[in-house]
């Protein structure tokens, strides 16, 4: 079944790999643009897939409430209908869900909640969860979890697992299409002893891939980098790993020194909507709308092939951002995502040359700390 990792080689904890499924294989390390309602925001497929992208995402929440799995099966499944060939890789919805707190209640059959649409009662068990992804026709689904928020206790969190757990292995057997790759998600916090746990258990249901979750939901990035720097290893080095929801270019180079094979983030995107571009040189990053690039003939990265830096100057960019036009965001956003996708390919490079270290160390100096309190 094409649902398979290979690991090929690996330089210190990096790993590089392939991972295959029903429309073709990705490379790993690898980087996944966000097209939550069925598209990245202001980039078309034609571009994302002149950018490198190889596998992208969807939201099952949003696509759920609107147009509604069965149009999207009508329509030819997610594939057609979003016009994307490639593989496609679909969350739970349960980040969503979860996020609406004071109009959701959780059991243990799931949870419940109302639509931040129309506010209609809405009910997302793990059964539900994964028909609705295989109804949408997605390569990989993930099962449906509980994040916890940052401030729970530790008891809270360690029941919250516990409950992550049951679900997760009620997600794999709802799974009706063999075609389908379902990965479980591990929780646990900050708690070292619950990650364990986690891994553990969620190591000995036969998924197809595993994910961690429930970092960057609000705990500082120390705190991030210190469950990174043990809990990757914790899980199965013959699945791919997959880091949801992170992050930043410094984030994923250190996760991938931990041994994290995949991601997906909207930074990209929503920085470009709102005028940061992610540069190669001495600074990471620039804000176009600042009045310095006003009149500023220089292009945003003399390293970066896009359509942004091949054809236009920073002082044009920056009037788009001045004056409203879609095309200022448009640009950064293309702009942004091959940032991204061009810092997957090096690192992959790197770990098959043996010389990921280098690229990692030299990454990390650019984000220092005040760089990284600049950013936020």
């Amino acid at each position: 079944m094409l649902k398979n990792y290979t690991h090929i080689k690996s330089d210190g904890y990096a790993r590089l790999g392939c991972y295959e499924t029903a429309h073709g294989s990705f490379e790993t390390p690898q980087f996944m643009p966000v097209g939550t309602r069925g598209s990245v925001k202001g980039v078309d497929c034609e571009r994302l897939k002149e950018l490198g992208t190889q596998i992208t995402l969807v939201n099952t929440y949003h696509l759920w409430l609107r147009p509604g799995p069965a149009v999207v099966e009508r329509l030819g499944g997610i594939h057609r209908f979003a016009a994307w060939p490639g593989p496609i890789l679909s969350d739970s919805g349960g980040y969503q869900v979860f996020s609406l707190r004071g109009i959701r209640k959780i059991n243990e059959e799931g949870v419940e909640f109302r639509s931040h649409l129309d506010g209609a009662k809405m009910f997302l068990s793990p059964e539900g969860s994964i028909a609705i992804q295989e109804q949408l026709g997605v390569d990989v689904a993930m099962v449906l979890d509980e994040c916890p928020a940052s401030d729970l206790t530790y008891d809270q969190v360690k029941k919250s697992l516990e409950l992550t757990v049951r679900w997760a292995k009620r997600s794999l057997a709802a799974r009706k299409k063999e075609s389908t790759a379902i990965f479980g998600i591990t929780q646990g916090g900050r708690h070292a002893d619950l990650r364990a746990q986690a891994a553990q258990m969620l190591s000995e249901i036969p998924f197809d891939g595993m994910a961690i979750g429930g970092l960057s939901v609000g705990e500082p990035k120390e705190v991030m980098y210190e469950v990174l720097s043990y809990h990757a290893r914790q899980l199965p080095e013959q699945k791919i790993r997959y880091l949801m929801g992170v992050g930043t270019p410094e984030d994923i180079v250190t996760a991938v020194h931990e041994g994290v094979d995949l991601f997906d983030c909207v930074m990209p995107t929503r920085a470009g909507r709102f005028g940061r571009a992610f540069i190669n040189g001495d600074e990471p990053f620039i804000n176009i709308k600042n009045s310095q690039y006003a009149e500023s003939t220089e292009v945003l990265d003399g390293a970066c092939s896009c359509i942004a830096c091949r054809r236009y100057c920073r002082g044009y960019i920056n009037h788009l951002f001045k004056v409203g036009e879609m095309l200022g965001p448009q640009l950064l956003s293309i702009h942004n995502l091959t940032h991204y996708l061009d810092l997957m390919a090096r690192i992959r490079k790197a770990i098959g040359e043996g010389s990921f270290e280098a690229l990692y160390r030299a990454t990390k100096s650019r984000w220092d700390t005040t760089t990284r309190h600049r950013f936020v």
